[in-house]
């Protein structure tokens, strides 16, 4: 497709939605470094320049987790529906969606920043929250709605211009993201606004555990896929141009997204297998369809990796796999290539952890220890950060109209971060086998010779992941340097708006029911119905106490718990 120049305010929205939550990264990377170096035992204290252990973790999660792959997603949407629908939507909604999600963030900030909100990115109670950190992230979820909303008038003005033409599969890809994240957002709303927001104001004493958990994993899981698709959509649609070749299906991709939907949503409860009420044949029902997450992935991991090959063999690949080595990893002109290839590398032992996860008496080994943070890095610090960063790079070239200013650095950063990914995540999940806990400020005890909790079979491997801390940091600097140099350099060109696109390898048939949302909406609904009913209902009756307040550094309670369902 022909580069599309947009309109200056348009141009403006999307490097804004890029630039401000690059700036937040950068404090939400440097607290990513300090958290390897407080576990590692390197820092033996509470806090380190102001900044306390559990601000600093609170700040990393939010941060690096929430805002930035909002902001990104909600960027990245924007630019899709741009170029390949070529019609506008409507501009002052999404500056009010940009703005709702900026003084979100910045009041989410200020309670974190101000030591009032160190309640770590899953906010659980009962660790309590300022009123203004619940707020800040209602206001940001609501923003990123806003914005949604704004493309589904543009769409279907779109298919009355085009009936019975595809809808391009980048668009399709976008809005099955938002379809997740609408719907897994709805329960977190419900939790913040009916329950954080009146118990943090002080309205009510106590709130219902197991009742927020619930809410929060309906959302908290299918965030992961928030987090994947856009780097999908890249996978799908950039990937197989950038090789040099084809989209092996069309179709396939369009599958894969849709079974996204219906499956991403109802599988929440397998981070509550320790839940004690919540029954056993609902944790059985939502292991079954985490597993079946896997399936969109296996289809991905095959139609891409024929793209590939495609790609390969017209480099003049003749072997079985010879055409792994023909694809184009240090071009300097095609930075985006290994971006996404060590994405799709690192996410293949995403996956096979996340399998460990999913698996009822595997997941109780590894449950609350340091095997989890070192498995979602390989997610959400793996293909989706690569991808944001390779796309961000990209659009930040073509909005400006200037050139990438260190092509060659460029190429680097992907093999620099999956080197420190690796270093950082394989000791963590290696350690939590042999039981080293998640979110502890390892560093007064565990990670300390003169503490009498010291465990020296530890110690090896926390000063490894420190040393992959190191590298994942300094090679975030680079990304820095590049964007932002990028983004200040001299204009060469007119700014317009331009991806990498793929054609089919054939002209497949159009599906009605692969290009349309509505069969695939209403089997969600039923599958969240059968899943979460059941689930939300355990949640309020078997909470027999409502929890007040804890401290982060505090075990006792604030207050006293209050009785309910006394009679049962």
């Amino acid at each position: 497709m022909k580069k599309f120049k947009i309109d200056n305010s348009y141009r403006k929205l999307i490097l804004w939605e890029l630039i401000f939550p690059t700036i937040l990264l950068v404090l939400g990377v440097y607290h990513g470094l300090m958290q390897t170096l407080y576990r590692a035992g390197i820092i033996k204290a509470t806090e380190f320049w102001g900044l306390e252990y559990y601000q600093g973790l609170t700040l990393h999660g939010v941060v690096n987790a929430v805002v930035f792959t909002t902001y990104f997603a909600v960027a990245f949407g924007n630019a899709l529906i741009l170029y390949y629908l070529r019609k506008y939507y409507n501009k002052t909604v999404a500056w009010v969606s940009f703005w709702l999600m900026t003084i979100g963030t910045l009041l989410a900030a200020y309670a974190i920043l101000t030591r009032q909100a160190s309640v770590l990115y899953t906010f659980y109670p009962p660790l309590k929250a300022h009123p203004l950190f619940y707020i800040g992230a209602a206001l940001l979820i609501v923003g990123s709605w806003v914005a949604f909303f704004n493309w589904i008038p543009t769409l279907n003005a779109w298919r009355k211009e085009n009936p019975g033409k595809k809808m391009p599969l980048a668009v399709l890809g976008i809005f099955a993201t938002f379809i997740i994240w609408f719907v897994a957002t709805v329960a977190v709303a419900i939790e913040v606004i009916f329950m954080l927001i009146p118990w943090s104001l002080g309205w009510v004493e106590a709130i219902n555990i197991p009742l927020a958990r619930s809410l929060f994993w309906f959302f908290g899981h299918p965030l992961v896929y928030f987090w994947l698709l856009p780097a999908y959509i890249m996978y799908y649609v950039f990937l197989p141009k950038l090789a040099g070749g084809k989209l092996f299906s069309d179709n396939a991709g369009r599958l894969v997204f849709l079974l996204f939907i219906l499956f991403s949503i109802p599988v929440g409860v397998h981070h509550q297998y320790t839940e004690p009420g919540i029954g056993t044949g609902l944790k059985l029902v939502h292991a079954i369809f985490t597993f079946a997450v896997a399936i969109p992935s296996l289809i991905t991991a095959f139609t891409i990796a024929a793209s590939l090959e495609y790609a390969g063999r017209k480099r003049g690949a003749k072997g079985l796999l010879d055409w792994l080595f023909k694809l184009p990893y240090f071009d300097s002109k095609n930075y985006m290539f290994p971006f996404l290839m060590m994405g799709l590398f690192i996410f293949v032992f995403g996956g096979i952890t996340g399998v460990v996860n999913a698996s009822y008496g595997m997941n109780l080994v590894v449950h609350n220890t340091s095997w989890i943070p070192g498995h979602f890095h390989l997610t959400v610090a793996g293909p989706v950060i690569l991808a944001a960063f390779a796309a961000s790079i990209w659009m930040a070239e073509k909005l400006t109209g200037s050139k990438n200013i260190a092509p060659k650095l460029t190429v680097w950063i992907p093999y620099l971060w999956t080197l420190g990914l690796t270093f950082f995540s394989t000791p963590m999940m290696i350690n939590g086998i042999m039981g080293e806990p998640r979110r502890t400020n390892l560093g007064l005890t565990y990670s300390n010779p003169d503490s009498p909790l010291y465990h020296a079979e530890w110690h090896t491997n926390t000063i490894l992941s420190a040393i992959g801390g190191i590298i994942l940091f300094s090679t975030a600097l680079i990304f820095f340097y590049v964007f932002f140099g990028t983004l200040l350099s001299k204009k060469v060109e007119e700014p317009a708006l331009e991806f990498p696109t793929a054609e089919p390898l054939e002209q497949e048939q159009r599906i009605p029911v692969l290009d349309t949302f509505k069969t695939w909406i209403m089997i969600l609904i039923l599958l969240v119905a059968i899943s979460y009913i059941p689930a939300i209902k355990d949640a309020i009756d078997n909470a027999y106490y409502k929890a007040p307040r804890y401290e982060i550094n505090n075990p006792m309670p604030d207050g006293k718990p209050v009785p309910t369902n006394i009679s049962k």
